[in-house]
């Protein structure tokens, strides 16, 4: 088969994929798309020139912008201005021939063939035969051929091809009741007659046309007609408009010695050579509109007050850090450029962004779009698959399985990162009850595996922006995202990087929004100014709490696992924390690195290094490679690689591994290496250390960008408690514990928080003066259900006139429904109402039975003044009833933890708390309870498990082997409280308890939740 023809549905969703694959296999892969009218039949089209392309994608772009997400038609007409370099089939069964001679017969369908002539010319016109054993589709095929002799139309054979392979069409079955919200019983005539639409063989197509043969030859004729391909986009990164009519390269030399001068200062000969080194590179690369295009950017976001930081690889280019685009001193801490940008890599750099999460990210991306306009700049998607769940519920569904049993299997199917041999989707369906010898079951099973990995829908990337010089829709269609005033391209990062297409990462950073809101809070109600860039960088406070891996809440350095490390660390010094951010990744644990560096660290080995000539790289990290950077300069010096040809073997051990290209590589590093006189086993030592590492080594760069942010929120939580718990509130969902964790936690180091109350809460969690003392107060945000326009609606009407009653509150702020109402009550935000002492809860819900019934237009005005001093006949709620209610309506408690109302019970059973764990010896035997706050599974650690316990005391830490967890997988996932037997393990001030029986507790029927990372 020498080529193929791919039309998505009023789209090229999946052209890049399709041109690759076919480039490999040598098969010349055409492109063209279905395109949707407003009557819902479609015209085939394909692209014969750039042009065509061109047309085509502006075609859609239209149909897609001026509609909803997921519609959109284009009118017959409209076609006639985007038709040049487009040949139009006529269709299948839904295509322009077939709707006509459905509607009107062979003089009405001639005409619309007709029409087709007028709009893209006689020439481009051929008439689509299709053959799938159908009476119907036969009586059509004759018309058709009736009317290509009449109109002198040439015939073109095709199978609509919908699938691969014949057995595939019980999958495309399921996608029709998928897509049409159906089941396979009552989709009817949605669903496909026979297993017909497959791949066929040019032999099978000319057996099946042998009464046809023009319509088999003229197949090859279009195909050699069709001449654009993919390679020739003709996209381009816009020019950055340069004042004063100077080159742009020009124009970033000026602002790069600005910022030279303002980073380094007049006279420094190191930061001088290394950027004029960096801008030579820049200049023949042509790259200066990129760096200026990013730098506009963050200026932009600093004249706007929004916090921005450049990280990633940029982080190791002393321009960007001129620019301000970084925060990373580049020179200072001697990275490599390489790692950013070399000659040999022949692909742009890639420049990050991280931005508060939320509006200020959003003004940013809309500045882009301003800049660049909204056919100029678009987002990139994001192509969701199909993954266990996903596929067990939807293919259920079309299959007729009821909710529950659908619900029981995706609650069983795993997304552990780590999968041992009992994670399989066949052991998932035998656990949830399923018998796999019957044949709808076994159906229900083979399809949930076909289905994985497949496309489901496509979503938006969390921050890549292209642009484009001129128009990018000339480039890709664009289309409306499920976020207004967005547009995204139909192609994910990975298919624009393919095609040459350039992206800016603009990266919403949940803790970049806590930051930028923490320093407003600390203005606005300590009256301290803060300036992020110059904290003290030697904090004692913060130092000590890092190496008690008192972290919950800070950036990158919260998890189980960095708690672990940190008090083994001893963190004393910023590139300390470089070292944390870095260690606890997949790279150092499964080089086997962390060990040998945390025993340097303590003195227990000495810093021995791999070779004489390799000390200069790796002597800051004791002789133990960390960072991806190291690597490369490993190669570098061991075996005399340029540093384009060292970011080259980078790539070739990368993600996308070629065997044939890592052979090559590794070849070339070991004679380099014996050219230095390294061989033996210091040469395989030092190339096991760099082939393994290369893929998932963390950057040096990165790591210090994320050190600074981390450094940050660590000054932010022991110097300003308040305000960084009310931010870290305020921007969730983000980081590693839920918002009960925090509250807890920050109380426990002496915060006091106050309860959510409609007399004194905001929308957001806010601060609030006690004398001296700085409390937290809880926003009517947290209110589960209360819509945010209500919420701000009851702060606006209380700073007009505090509410007398809870009728008034109800009468100001009509849109409350009785389920908000009941929700306020239930929590106790009604109980200091109108001044109201001694009225409880169940009180506020009494009033609510009445104040939800409209009492009509004679008394809507009228208040009862028995109502306001009215008691309930009803008890004031238990402890429990109020824990209950906390959980069930805010998802967390300002009152006492759940397990403190149990400690007397558990202190008979023997159990311990989080906190007294620390006096205890390793080796004793222990028992503990709490809520389970975090579940992990790491593909890392060989199948065991991590468990999180918090009590009314902190947080403890448990492990359990894969025969544990095996035993007790159901227990483990689906409790909330746990009680757990075994032997502590106290290493080097590190606690966790070795489990080896557990049991679930029935404590509360609060609705305590988990976050767990998988």
């Amino acid at each position: 088969m020498g080529a193929m023809a791919v039309l998505d549905r009023d789209g090229v969703y999946g052209a890049p994929r399709f041109y690759h694959a076919a480039v490999k296999k040598g098969i010349r892969a055409h492109i063209g798309a279905e395109v949707t009218t407003p009557e819902g039949w479609r015209f085939p089209v394909l692209v014969e020139s750039r042009e065509g392309y061109q047309n085509l994608c502006r075609a859609i772009t239209l149909m897609k912008l001026r509609d909803k997400k997921g519609e959109g038609s284009l009118a017959a007409g409209e076609l006639d201005w985007y038709a040049k370099g487009l040949v139009c089939l006529t269709g299948g069964e839904e295509g322009p021939l077939a709707y006509a001679l459905a509607k009107g017969g062979i003089r009405l369908a001639t005409q619309a063939v007709e029409r087709l002539c007028e709009s893209f010319g006689r020439n481009s016109v051929y008439v689509e035969l299709q053959r799938h054993y159908c009476r119907e589709e036969e009586a059509r095929n004759q018309a058709a051929i009736e009317i290509a002799r009449k109109l002198s139309l040439p015939l073109l054979a095709t199978n609509c091809a919908s699938y691969a392979q014949p057995q595939q069409r019980e999958l495309l079955d399921v996608f029709t009741c998928i897509r049409h919200h159906r089941n396979l019983q009552n989709a009817g005539r949605l669903l496909t007659r026979n297993a017909e639409r497959h791949l066929k063989l040019p032999d099978e197509m000319a057996t099946l046309f042998a009464d046809l043969p023009e319509a088999i030859s003229n197949t090859g004729t279009l195909s050699s007609r069709l001449e654009f391909s993919l390679n020739d986009l003709g996209y381009e990164f816009p020019k950055y408009p340069v004042p004063d009519g100077g080159t742009e390269m020009e124009f970033l030399r000026a602002r790069t010695h600005e910022g030279r001068i303002r980073r380094y200062g007049e006279k420094n000969e190191k930061a001088e050579r290394q950027i004029e080194r960096e801008l030579a590179l820049i200049e023949k690369l042509n790259l200066p509109g990129y760096f200026l295009i990013v730098w506009d950017i963050v200026r932009f976001c600093n004249s706007e007050n929004i916090l921005v930081q450049g990280r990633g690889s940029a982080a190791n280019s002393a321009v960007c850090y001129a620019l301000g685009i970084t925060a990373v001193d580049a020179v200072g801490m001697g990275l490599l450029f390489e790692r950013f940008l070399s000659e040999e890599r022949g692909e742009w750099p890639d420049i990050d962004l991280d931005l508060p999460s939320g509006d200020q990210r959003e003004k940013a991306i809309q500045y882009v779009y301003n800049r660049y306009g909204r056919r100029g700049a678009a987002m990139t998607a994001n192509v969701i698959t199909y993954r266990g769940k996903s596929a067990a519920r939807e293919i259920g569904k079309a299959l007729s399985f009821d909710p529950e049993t659908l619900a029981r299997l995706a609650s069983l199917v795993s997304a552990w990162e780590y999968k041992d041999s009992a994670d399989t989707m066949e052991n998932h369906f035998r656990d949830a009850g399923f018998d796999l010898n019957h044949p709808k079951i076994r159906k229900f099973f083979e399809l949930c595996i076909q289905v994985q990995d497949l496309p489901r829908h496509l979503g938006q990337h969390s921050g890549g922006l292209v642009v484009c010089q001129g128009q990018l829709d000339s480039v890709v269609p664009l289309e409306q995202a499920t976020m207004p005033d967005r547009v995204v391209v139909q192609w994910d990062k990975e298919d624009c990087a393919d095609l040459g297409i350039v992206k800016i990462d603009l990266l919403g950073l949940g803790m970049m929004a806590v930051l930028e809101e923490s320093l407003q809070i600390i203005s606005k109600d300590y009256g301290d100014e803060v300036d992020l860039g110059r904290l003290p960088q030697n904090d004692k406070k913060i130092y000590d709490t890092l190496c008690k891996a008192d972290t919950v809440g800070m950036f990158q350095i919260e998890s189980r696992a960095q708690m672990a490390c940190l008090p083994r660390l001893q963190p004393k010094e910023f590139y300390d924390i470089v070292v944390q951010v870095a260690i606890i990744r997949p790279g150092p644990i499964v080089g086997k690195m962390v060990h040998p560096y945390l025993a340097r660290r303590q003195g227990k080995e000495a810093p021995t290094c791999l070779h004489p000539l390799l000390e200069p790289v790796l002597e800051r990290t004791l002789g133990v490679p960390l960072f991806q950077e190291q690597l490369l300069r490993m190669a570098m010096i061991a075996a005399g690689f340029s540093g384009g040809e060292a970011e080259e073997l980078r790539r070739a051990f990368g993600f996308k591994r070629s065997e044939k290209l890592m052979r090559d590589v590794e070849v070339k590093l070991r004679r380099g290496m014996e050219r230095n006189g390294i061989i033996g086993t210091t040469q395989d030592t030092i190339v096991n250390s760099i082939t393994s590492f290369a893929l998932y080594g963390f950057p040096e760069s990165h790591a210090a960008s994320f050190a600074l942010i981390a450094y940050a929120s660590a000054f932010l939580k022991c110097h300003y408690l308040a305000a960084f718990t009310a931010a870290m509130l305020n921007n969730q969902p983000m980081g590693f514990y839920s918002p009960a964790t925090l509250v807890k936690d920050a109380q426990r180091h002496g915060l006091r928080v106050r309860p959510i109350d409609v007399t004194k809460s905001d929308w957001i969690c806010t601060i609030e003066k006690a004398g001296e003392e700085h409390v937290m107060r809880v926003g009517l945000r947290y209110v589960k259900g209360l819509r945010e326009e209500i919420g701000r609606e009851i702060v606006r009407q209380r700073e007009i006139e505090m509410f007398r009653s809870i009728d008034d509150l109800k009468l100001r702020v009509p849109e409350l429904r009785k389920n908000d109402l009941a929700a306020l009550a239930e929590i106790g935000a009604l109980n200091f109402i109108g001044g109201k002492k001694e009225f409880h809860r169940r009180d506020a819900l009494w009033q609510i039975e009445r104040v939800a019934r409209r009492p009509g237009p004679l008394l809507e005005s009228v208040e009862s003044d028995d109502a306001l001093s009215q008691r309930s006949p009803l008890q004031p709620m238990t402890a429990e009833d109020r824990l209950v209610a906390d959980f069930h309506n805010t998802g967390m408690t300002v009152g006492p933890h759940p397990l403190r109302y149990h400690r007397e019970d558990l202190r008979r059973q023997g159990v311990v708390t989080a906190i007294e764990l620390h006096r205890l010896r390793d080796g004793t035997p222990v028992r503990v309870a709490g809520s389970v706050i975090a579940r992990q599974r790491p593909g890392t650690a060989k199948g065991f498990v991590f468990l999180s316990l918090e009590d009314e005391t902190g947080i403890s830490n448990a492990i359990l082997t894969p025969q544990i967890f095996r035993e007790h997988h159901v227990v483990v996932v689906h409790q909330q409280f746990l009680l757990l037997e075994g032997v502590l393990q106290n290493q080097e001030n590190v606690i966790s308890v070795k489990v080896r029986r557990l049991h679930p507790l029935f404590l509360t029927k609060a609705e305590t939740v988990s976050h767990d990372f998988h």
